[in-house]
């Protein structure tokens, strides 16, 4: 009795439960066993009715309800419901059948919720039977087999009464050989919608269908004039090909009326895989992208349903407007990006689908704002902002129109909660997904029913949908454009409708932003970090012949850097940032100076060259390349401490400059070569060498030029004194043959001198004159510089002169 009891409320606890059902097993242990002596009384005897009992092993069967069909039945359709129910217990379920249940209209929003959470509760309450033929029966149910049901019944007799949501629940009962009476053992509720007319007053609904996916692409591009793309992988085919998820999100939502919600970035990435492009591969290398025609038929079938329908365009890359405005706006230039890409969209869409994109709308993730969100959601240009009702709340007994104006010109478009969260979470299950295509409907209803005057309705699904979900999503929004009680709406038109007076529009404050959101925020740091790549690329694009080659896809790249898709992935995101501004430092360093080794300055003026070398696809220009002297009183460039020169380099050739040196003593000076940009800024890093100046002086160059003078007139002075010596003694010899041979003493007194005697005579006279010539004491001073080593020169690099 304390069992069934239990099972008729849900007041006692578990553990109060157990202590009371052991109490009783012990207070009645003497009465069993007379009893046991006693004939066994039937089990409809003992419960004292001819209901079936819940029995304590309740629960041993599901049952699981994978379609229902129509899902919103008008008067004179057959409902159909289909499913299975499976044993899981250990005992095998005889006389077992299936039967339908129609339980009173939920009144509430959030009897929907309660109804939901507890759709499997045996103890809850389950309605009416329908009894008659309307049931399926199964001679046994054998352990862990899955046996298939399908019940259809007219709705006629469904005994449905006024329009509203009904519960309608699918009951399995049975025995089984330790309780052999009949018992209900599995039970699944759902939802029926019931609306056999049209409604007087429609809901005006709009769906927003999001297009949208992660970063496949970073910066890189090939060398090649057309810039060849590189995919960071070849995971964007797999959603664009047919039966991937993207290619679900369009061939479901051709046939409806949504709201497109896009994100350029995936337009752009599709777009660059209908030509040639690359994929990175696991080891580093590229392979060729094979997925063209992939591309270009997704695109084709996108461009064909949005014919006609209304686009709305999200910043490039989906920004992370919440990380943005609480961890970013701090650093300098994070606003830039933000408008860059919401400048980007426009263009962007209109360029790949031929259609005018909205650009007015930006939708923080999960539709949580505070004011700072919208403060930085507006910054760019757009004035409505895509909300949640659980984050802009309202305290009233009915639900307003999405649209609220929150002052400053800017309208918040409140998205539905209950309505937007419907598909969320593991669909994969037939019996999930109609559960939750039911529920949407219900709540629409039920929406609709609060108040007899016309309201629009915002629903904002999750931002990349899984196959399942969208299958859903498309399943339910067909329901619901085919039902009584809505008409579609574009986006544009429901920012546009007459606010509710009574709706809220206070922001709520930053401490109301849900802590598990800001949990997977970007931080500052990465903020910081894209911050820094942007440095980087501004003083490397001002040297570039061809800006936009790096310009376009490196900012492309920064914007994917703040994307709402690294949320959760925080890994993943550092990786992408370090990839990029990796890549960035890679193209930079491939403008540089060409080490030098040590220059041998042999002379009082010289020319050294210093090389620049451009590795990169373009020229670069507006470089300026300074030599600067770092002992100028032993070594000048140019006359000073230093000189610049413009420097201008072909893609991928070098340019050797060179610069004129001036010495003035002997010995080594550091100099060192950096490159500038034409405003002043550092670029690359430095080159320094040694220059080793082994100049001769002029004193030394003096003294060696007097002395070969000095030889020179020397040797000119002994010629003409030995030519004046052999004349003198040829006319001697002339007189002596004339003369009288008596005149003995005379003749033998004025005979011609020796040869030898002469010799020595002009070698004193020169060796005189010599004297006369050079110093004459050995203390006189020598040469003031040492006479250069004719032995080779050391190593080191020479010069141009």
């Amino acid at each position: 009795m304390a069992e069934a009891a239990d099972f008729q409320g849900t007041s006692a606890s578990p553990a109060r439960r157990w202590l009371r059902r052991t109490g009783a097993l012990l207070a009645g242990a003497p009465l069993l066993a007379g009893l046991l002596q006693l004939p066994a009384a039937t089990p409809a005897d003992a419960a004292g009715q001819e209901s079936p009992q819940v029995a304590s092993s309740a629960g041993s069967v599901s049952v699981a309800v994978d379609s229902l069909s129509p899902s919103a039945p008008s008067e004179g359709d057959t409902v159909t419901v289909s499913g299975t129910v499976t044993n899981n217990g250990k005992q095998t379920v005889t006389g077992a059948h299936v039967d339908l249940q129609v339980g009173p209209p939920l009144e509430t929003r959030s009897a929907i919720d309660t109804l939901a959470k507890k759709s499997d509760d045996l103890q809850g309450p389950s309605g009416e039977k329908v009894g008659g033929k309307y049931t399926e029966k199964f001679p046994a149910l054998t352990p862990g087999v899955a046996e298939p049901f399908s019940i259809s019944v007219p709705a006629d007799k469904l005994d449905l009464g006024d329009d509203g949501v009904y519960q309608l629940a699918v009951a399995l009962s049975g025995k089984t050989s330790a309780q052999p009476w009949e018992q209900v053992l599995g039970i699944q509720r759902t939802f029926l919608p019931w609306q056999p007319e049209e409604a007087g007053t429609r809901t005006k609904t709009t769906f927003l269908w999001p297009l949208i996916s992660s970063a496949h692409m970073a910066a890189e591009t090939g060398s090649n004039e057309q810039q060849t793309p590189v995919f960071r992988d070849d995971e964007l085919a797999e959603e664009i090909a047919p039966g991937g998820r993207l290619d679900q999100m369009v061939s479901l939502g051709k046939g409806l009326d949504v709201t497109w919600v896009v994100d350029p970035d995936l337009l752009a990435s599709v777009d660059a895989m209908t030509g040639s492009y690359q994929v990175r591969t696991a080891d580093g290398s590229t392979t060729p992208g094979k997925n063209q025609e992939i591309a270009k038929h997704w695109l084709a079938e996108l461009q064909q349903a949005v014919t006609g329908e209304e686009v709305a365009a999200l910043p490039f890359g989906d920004p992370d407007l919440a990380s943005l405005a609480h961890n970013g706006t701090n650093v300098t230039g994070s606003l830039n990006h933000l408008k860059e890409a919401t400048d980007a969209a426009d263009e962007t869409v209109d360029t790949i689908l031929h259609v005018k994109p909205s650009t007015d709308f930006v939708w923080p993730v999960d539709g949580a704002v505070d004011p700072s969100i919208v403060k930085v959601a507006t910054s760019a240009g757009a004035d409505k902002v895509i909300t949640r009702s659980d984050s802009l709340q309202d305290n009233l007994s009915y639900t307003p129109s999405a649209a609220r104006p929150i002052g400053g010109g800017t309208t918040a478009v409140v998205a539905d909660s209950r309505m937007s969260t419907a598909f969320q979470g593991d669909l994969t299950r037939a019996s999930a997904s109609t559960l939750a295509v039911q529920r949407f409907l219900a709540q629409s209803l039920t929406l609709g029913l609060q108040t007899g005057k016309q309201r629009s309705v915002v629903v904002a699904p999750q931002r990349m949908p899984s196959v399942n979900q969208a299958q859903a999503m498309a399943e339910a929004l067909a329901a619901l454009q085919g039902g009584n009680w809505s008409e579609s709406q574009d986006l544009t038109a429901a920012a546009k409708a007459k606010p509710d007076p009574a709706a809220n529009t206070k922001v709520p404050p930053a401490s109301a932003y849900p802590p598990s959101l800001r949990k997977q925020e970007l931080p500052r740091a990465a903020f910081e970090q894209i911050a820094r790549t942007q440095r980087k690329l501004d003083k490397f694009k001002v040297i570039l012949t061809r800006q936009s080659r790096v310009v376009t896809p490196f900012g492309r790249a920064m914007n994917r850097e703040m994307s709402t898709s690294w949320r959760g992935r925080g890994v993943a995101a550092v990786g992408y940032r370090d990839g990029i501004e990796s890549y960035l430092n890679g193209l930079i360093d491939g403008v540089k100076l060409i080490q030098k080794s040590e220059t041998k300055l042999s002379g009082r003026s010289a020319m050294i060259p210093v090389t620049v070398q451009n590795n990169l696809v373009q020229g670069v220009e507006r470089l300026k390349l300074r030599l600067t002297s770092q002992n100028p009183t032993r070594l000048k460039i140019g006359g000073d401490a230093y000189e610049e020169q413009p420097v201008t380099v072909n893609g991928g050739h070098a340019q050797s400059v060179k610069f004129t040196t001036s010495a003035n003593a002997n010995g080594q000076a550091k100099v060192v070569a950096q490159l500038y940009t034409e405003d002043g800024q550092r670029y690359g890093a430095p080159v320094a060498f040694d220059v080793r100046v082994t100049e001769v002086t002029p004193t030394v160059m003096l003294v060696i030029g007097g002395g070969v003078l000095l030889l020179v007139l020397a040797g000119f002075r002994m010629y003409t004194q030995r030519k004046r010596a052999a004349a003198r003694e040829a006319a001697e010899d002339d007189t002596a043959e004339a003369g009288d041979d008596t005149d003995g003493a005379r003749s033998q007194a004025d005979a011609p001198q020796n040869p030898e005697t002469s010799d020595a005579r002009l070698e004193q006279e020169t060796e005189a004159e010599s004297r006369a010539d050079g110093p004459e004491q050995p203390s006189d001073p020598a040469p003031d510089t040492a006479a250069e080593s004719a032995g080779p020169s050391g190593t080191g690099e020479r010069v141009d002169r």
